[in-house]
């Protein structure tokens, strides 16, 4: 199996979800993380910003944003 961040981690500074000084989108814990990218969740506006600073210094910038990772998405069947 391929190793991955823990999906409730800040990808940058590996505080925990739910830990003291995470940011929740308007402050409830329910409305889930305020930051996140398609790498992952972000804890705070720090986090956010040197999350874009180094995508920007690899190249790797997304050109759209990202879907939110508390947002369940419908079942489909093919």
């Amino acid at each position: 199996m391929l190793a991955r961040p823990d999906a409730y981690r800040c990808i940058e500074c590996g505080l925990p979800y739910r830990a003291t000084g995470f940011s929740y989108y308007h402050g409830e814990l329910a409305n889930g993380a305020a930051y996140w990218s398609d790498r992952g969740i972000l804890c705070s506006p720090r986090c956010s910003l040197a999350h874009h600073r180094k995508r920007a210094a690899e190249g790797t910038l997304q050109q759209e944003p990202a879907p939110d990772p508390f947002e369940v998405q419908p079942f489909s069947r093919r």
